[in-house]
Formats: C-alpha cells, structure tokens, sequence
C-alpha cells in the first residue's frame, strides 16, 4: 500500500508543474514500447511481457527484475490499438484535420503497469504536459486498472479499458473516470445463475483463485444464485504455490455431491490449474467456466479431454474486424525496429534468433506468421479484440464530439468552442460519458451510469475431438438489451455434448425437488437446497412440485392416495345393488309375498271356522296392513331424494299404526267375544263390526295428523352427512324435525303396549280363542324389537343406520304374520280335520257359570 501512495505522490508532483519547473519520475521508466506522433495522443498500457521475477543484489544495488513469459495475446491488443489509429485517420469524417497519435506502454507486474500508467499520464521523456495523453486504454487485468484508476481519477484522466470486467469497478464513488466496453463481470453473473437456473443446476461447487476478477466475481455469483434458489456446497480457492490447497480441491471434487463446478478463474491461473488436474482421475462433473478462459482453445490437450470435455461458459460474442487479420499477420520485426518485444516474440513464434546462436537458427525476420498457431495468429473471430476496437473508436468519438464548434460554442455542451491544441483529458471525459455510435463493423457504443456498456454474451461448448483439438461450440446467447425472459436463450437443434460424456443433461441438486402430495420444509441445519419433503397430512394435498404448503381439500373432496389431487368424495347409501341391499329387499319380498298367500288361503277358506271364528276382516284388514309394512321397507332402499325422505317415514309410521291397530282390534274384539258368551252379557253390541272399523280409522287418523303436521313444520329431507366419515359422504335422510320422528314412534309403540297388555289379560280364553296367546306373543316380538331397535339406530354408522330400521320393520312384520297367521294357515293346509266347528266347539271345556 506504501507503494502505490509514493507513486501517487509522484503522480502529483508531476502533475504541478509551471513554466520554469520541469516534472520527474524517480525511478525506472522508459516503458513506452510503441508509439506514433499526432495532434491528439492516445496512451495504452499492456502486459506483453509478464511474470515478473525479482533478482536481490544484497543490497549493492536496487533489486533488479526479469520477465521470463511473453504474452501473444497483449501483443495482439497492443497491435489492436494500432490498426484502429489509424483507420480513424483515414476516416475523413472523423476527427477530420487532426491527427491520432499513440503511446503503448509495456509493463511487467502490477507495480511496473502502474509505473507505465504513470509514464503514460506525465508524457514521454517527462517534459511538462504539452504532449500529454488524452485518455488510458487498459488494462486486461481488473485488479491493475483498479489501481491505475486510483491514480488517473484525482487528475481527471479516462480509463477505458477492454477486458476489466469486475463489477467492482462499476462504483463511480470510488472509480469516477473508469469506462469499459467489456461487459461487467455483474451481468456475466446473472448470465450464468440464469444457465444454471435453466438446466435446474441448484447444488454446485466454485473454484476461484486470487485476484480481484476471482473473488470479486466469486462471491457476487453466491449472493445472485441465492435469490434464485441456488446453492453452493463449497467454494475453494486455487493457489500455484500450495499443493494442501489443491489436495483439498481433489478431495472435495470427490466426495461432493454437486455434479456442476464453477471455475471462475483468471486466464493467468488456468492452465497451472488444469495441469495440476491430469493427474487425478476426476470424472462425473460439468465444468463451467468464466468469460476469462472459456474461449482459450489452446488450453486443450489430450490429457484434458476428460476434464474439459463438454464445459460450458459465456464469452464475449465473436466479431468481424475487416482488415484486422491482414494487419496483425502482417507484422514484421522491421515495422517495429526499436522494439525488443516483437523480436523476443518473434524468435518464440520460430524458434530461431536474432544474434548468433549456437543452438537455434537465425531469424531473417521474413518468416511467414501463417504459417504459425499462436493467440495472435489466431484472426478468424475476434471476441476480446473487438472490445479494443471499441475502445479507440470511443476515444475517438468523444474527441470529435469536443472539437465540434457551431456559433461559437459546443453543440453538446454549450460551452466556448476548444481547439485541439486546448484539449484536455478533464474535457475528454466530459463527453465519453454522452457517446452513443456504432463502429464500422455494426458494434454499438454507449453507456449506462455506471459507465458500462450492454452485455452480450455467446454461450459456448468445448466439444473435444479424438486428436485432443477442441472445437468452441456456440450453442446460445444471453443479450442484456432484451426483455426480461427472453435475455438468454439456446440456439435451435444444438448438440451439446455434457460433462463426462453424458448424453443427458448433468442433475446436479443437493435434494430432488419435492413431488406432489408432498411439502417443500427448510432444514435449518442445512442450506436451503437441502430442503425436507414432508408428507401433506391427511385430508390435504399439493399438486406442483416443490409446494411450500398443502391445501385443504373442499367438505365435498377427498385427496387421493398420491395426495396431489382432491377427488369428489364416494357417496354411501344402502343400494339395492349391494349384498345387504338386495338382502333385505329379498326378505322385504318374501314377506309380501307370505302376507300375499296368507291372503290367498284365507280368502279361498273365509267359509272355515277357523277363519270366521278369527274375525276375518279384521285378519283381511291386518294382512293388507303387513303387505304395506314389507313394501314400506323397500322405500328406505335407495339414493335418498326429498321426496323418498318424507314418504319412508311417513309411509312407516302409518302402515305400522294400521297393522297394530288391526291386531288391537282383534284383542278387543277376542275380550268382547269372551265377555258376551258369559249369561247376560250384551257387550258386542258396543263392538261390533262398525266400532272395529271405526277404532282401525280412529287410530291411523291420529297417526296420519302426527305425520301431516311433521311435514308441514319440518320434513325430513336428504342430507349429505360429512362429518362421520372424513373420505366419504353418507347420503341419508335428515329428520327434520326430531320431535315428529319419535312422536311417531312413541303413538306406534303406545298402540303395541296397549295391544300387549290387552292380549296378555286374554291370554287364559278358552283354546277356541286362543289368538290372544298368538297376539301376545307377536306383540312380545315386536316391542322387543323396537326397543333393542333405539340404541342400535343410534349408534350405527351411515347406511348401517338405515339397515337397522329396515331390519326392525322386517322382524316386527314377519313376527305379526308368522304368530298370527301361520298356526291358523298350518291347520288349513295341513290339518282341515282340525278346521271344523265340531273340533272348535268340542275343544271347549265345561265350566260352571
């Protein structure tokens, strides 16, 4: 950090300068390598010469320093620089009436870059500012235009650089006169959380190196993936000088679950990286690399073809330069005879040598640069180059822009009109912020307020052929211009090849999403793409995946097995179609048809003594009431309906009071019987055949009010019954008005206590009227059934409810028509000698009176 405030300090002092003072730069200078003279003057600092190694002199002399690598690449964008001067020269629409000149700097190492910068700012030789620059094209490297930038803001100086791309630099507080016409590393980061957002990539794993471009872009990719649902399972920083690091690397790459790696590196790191990876055996992952070295084909190998193999990553979209290729081979060390750099590199590209040399040849400096595969012979796309095209243009313009005079004054500003012999870099830097044009080649050039250009990004797939060559695929786009959801988008019919030669799509997810009739639950002790998928309970569901809740199905609805979709729920009532159904209407017909024969037999006999002594009509009367009790039952079977509701309670109850009427008559009729045959009794003129049809009337009318005024009041009606069982609705008949209901059992019950009692006093007659033994026990029957018939009602559930009352009417029906009617139909069938008067009569004892 003492450093950088010393050449900042330096940096001031050249900048207060006088006409009778002179600037100087302490130490080492001289880092120009390539330069031409013009009216206005553009500076350019580049890392052609880089690794940087410092030699101790034991504290005789300064520590000196080497550059042991050459960089093809810098040199390109250098020569970039060039190419550009001077088509805006020829350009007579242009600049017209002023020249472009230009200073590259060459520098190795952050602290000679900035020494460069510095040069740069101050003039060559440091002889005031007259020939100063008018703006800094550069560098590649995000970390040294930061510090340039530190430099170059408190003097007003724009920085325009090509390849900078931390999203750092895009704070105007810190960085005022800082420009790129490189995407911001920001939107590379949105570009690859939407990658991974599209391909469902929600658990991966990041290596970064150290740097400004890594970290930086490190954790700002974990802060983006986060708002989409993305996590990182780990993130591990890369170093060339520590093996334990790398050993943690390896061992993480292995014991991860993430099938998708980030390799956001700085192109300075990954090539050490990748040769450090031949020799571990890592398959099963999906590299995805950053803008920096996904376009570097000369990183392939055979040995990395298993690790490189189907990697994915954003760069910057290709471009044509027309005439650039042509310039950048036609170089030849004699275009440039002061500089030593195009004569190391050139003796790198042939291996040969410019002094005699024992152990290579001599370079005639007329080599062919065809016929050579390099970074800087590669012309035919350029990507990164394309960005340093735009960068003189943007100079270019934003000097034309200030030159323009109309009436006196500036047409943009409004201020005095300035020559070119008044321009500054403050003015300069005025206008870059308002240029807005397209290059020659179609590029368009503007800015935002942070002074970053649109982001446009080619999506590109390294597919490897057996030779161990890679072939760049460009397989998608991510364009920041667009609307949003449609910014990136693959390329129709493109064949991608995947990480490990997987035909399908790499799953990479810390758990799989949840499925329907599951909830998605945040595990606190994990990330939250380590979720838990818990179980909807019951009665509720979830139909998507990944559901925060389960929903509650409607009264009417019932979830599934799955649990992902509400179903109507079953409907229950007692059918004919099933087995107790078809029971009990069975046994329901069966009885009509007993009650039907009974009729018949003692129709076809009404002449027999055992008929007429039994009081036939009233027996008549009781059978048709029977035939009505066993038909009544079947109207409790079936779908219920408003208007089965009220005739199957009603229906019942009246059938029930007209049959227990009839055998309360027949009773009544056997005690008047007894009591006339006694001396002097005229009781039966007071119950004759007209008071037994009138009290049957009497008794079923009081019946038939009860029930008219339960239908009037409160009928009962069908009702879907949801609360006794949770996945089913019973279908049954709701009493209305419950006070109807049981006043209609207890008149009905009443009537069968009467009748018991009456038969019961008339059970010791004489065998001849022995009926009343008959009719008491039927009406034993019958009220044994009713009253075991109140707690079983109840209590059952559902359609056994309904079964219940069916089976009371039917064993209290059977138990009227088997004690009353069978004995008297057995002995009309099967004994008719005993269907006799002489047998009746001969069967009464004698008795004193």
């Amino acid at each position: 950090m003492m450093g950088w405030i010393t050449i900042f300090l330096f940096t001031l002092l050249a900048r207060t300068n006088s006409e009778n003072q002179t600037c100087k730069i302490i130490g080492q200078t001289g880092f120009v390598e390539f330069s031409k003279e013009g009216d206005l003057i553009i500076g350019g600092v580049f890392s052609i010469s880089s690794s940087r190694r410092l030699i101790d002199n034991g504290y005789q002399a300064f520590p000196s320093a080497y550059c042991k690598r050459l960089n093809d690449r810098e040199l390109k964008f250098a020569r970039t620089v060039i190419f550009t001067v001077e088509e805006i020269n020829r350009d007579p629409k242009l600049l017209p009436g002023v020249s472009l000149g230009y200073r590259l700097y060459n520098g190795c190492g952050s602290e000679n870059l900035i020494r460069a910068a510095v040069e740069a700012v101050n003039g060559e030789d440091s002889k005031g500012c007259s020939d100063q620059i008018q703006a800094l094209l550069g560098h590649s490297s995000s970390g040294v235009s930061e510090d340039i930038n530190i430099i170059l803001s408190p003097l007003y100086v724009p920085q325009v650089s090509h390849l900078s791309t931390c999203a750092c630099l895009s704070d105007k507080r810190l960085y005022p006169t800082f420009f790129r016409t490189v995407p911001s590393d920001y939107f590379q980061i949105l570009g690859l959380v939407k990658l991974m957002k599209y391909f469902d990539w929600r658990w991966v794993g990041i290596i970064y190196t150290a740097g400004l471009y890594s970290e930086e872009g490190t954790a700002e990719f974990t802060k983006e993936a986060k708002k989409e649902g993305i996590c990182v399972e780990y993130r591990l920083p890369f170093s060339i000088t520590s093996g334990k690091k790398f050993d943690a690397i390896v061992e993480t790459l292995r014991e991860s679950s993430s099938k998708v790696v980030l390799l956001f590196t700085s192109l300075s790191y990954i090539k050490s990286f990748l040769s450090d990876m031949e020799n571990y055996n890592i398959t099963g992952k999906q590299w995805v690399g950053s803008e920096s070295w996904i376009t570097q084909s000369d990183l392939a190998s055979v040995e990395r073809k298993g690790i490189l193999q189907g990697a994915m990553g954003f760069a910057l979209p290709q471009a044509s330069i027309p005439g650039l290729g042509e310039f950048l081979l036609s170089l030849k060390p004699s275009d440039e005879p002061q500089s030593e750099i195009v004569k190391a590199i050139w003796e790198k590209f042939f291996d040969c040598s410019f002094s005699p040399s024992n152990t290579s040849a001599m370079c005639t400096g007329t080599e062919d640069l065809t016929t050579v595969s390099s970074d800087y012979t590669d012309v035919t796309h350029f990507r990164a180059e394309n960005n340093v095209y735009k960068a003189v243009y943007l100079v270019a313009y934003a000097l034309h822009a200030l030159l323009q005079c109309k009436n006196g004054s500036n047409p943009t500003t409004g201020k005095p009109c300035v020559n070119k012999n008044e321009v500054q870099p403050k003015l300069v830097l005025e206008h870059i912020k308002y240029v807005n044009f397209t290059t020659q080649n179609g590029a368009k050039v503007f800015f935002d307020e942070n002074g970053d250009s649109v982001a446009q990004y080619d999506l590109v797939n390294w597919q490897m052929k057996e030779d161990g060559s890679v072939q760049i695929v460009n397989i998608g786009q991510y364009d920041t211009s667009f609307p949003e959801g449609k910014k990136f988008k693959l390329k129709d019919n493109t064949n991608i090849v995947w990480g490990g030669n997987s035909k399908e799509v790499p799953r990479s997810v810390c758990r799989e999403p949840c499925s329907p009739g599951t909830r998605k639950a945040v595990n606190k002790f994990k990330p939250v793409c380590c979720f838990d998928c818990i179980t909807c309970p019951e009665g509720t569901i979830s139909n998507q995946t990944n559901s925060p809740d389960c929903w509650i199905c409607p009264p009417e609805f019932w979830p599934n097995e799955k649990k992902d979709q509400c179903l109507p729920k079953p409907t229950e009532y007692l059918s004919y179609k099933e087995i107790m159904g078809a029971l009990l209407t069975g046994f329901g017909c069966v009885g009509v048809f007993l009650s039907l024969l009974a009729s018949i037999i003692f129709l076809t006999h009404r002449e027999t003594p055992i008929v007429k002594a039994n009081n036939s009509e009233l027996s008549f009367l009781l059978l048709f009431s029977l035939k009505l009790c066993f038909l009544c039952s079947l109207t409790f079977i079936g779908r219920p309906s408003e208007w089965s509701c009220m005739l199957r309670h009603t229906a019942f109850g009246i059938t029930f009071v007209l049959c227990i009427s009839c055998v309360l008559g027949k009773t009544i009729v056997v005690l008047m019987a007894f009591r006339a045959t006694l001396p002097g009794s005229n009781v039966m003129k007071w119950f004759g055949p007209t008071q037994q049809r009138l009290s049957v009337l009497t008794f079923t009318l009081i019946q038939v009010l009860i029930c008219i005024l339960w239908l009037t009041i409160n009928p009962p009606f069908p009702k879907m019954n949801m609360s006794y069982y949770k996945e089913k609705i019973i279908l049954e008949c709701a009493l209305g008005s419950a006070i109807g209901f049981w006043a209609v059992l207890s008149y009905i019950g009443l009537l069968a206590i009467l009748c018991f009692i009456l038969a019961f006093l008339a059970r010791k007659l004489p065998d001849s009227f022995n009926e009343a033994k008959l009719i008491t026990f039927s009406m034993l029957i019958f009220c044994a059934v009713w009253i075991t018939f109140i707690p079983a009602y109840v209590s059952s559930p559902g359609k056994f409810t309904v079964a219940v009352e069916i089976f009371a009417i039917l064993a209290s029906s059977f138990g009227l028509l088997v004690c009353i009617f069978v004995p008297k139909c057995y002995i009309i069938i099967f004994r008719p000698e005993q269907n006799s008067k002489k047998y009746l009569m001969g069967k009464i004892p004698p008795r004193t009176l």
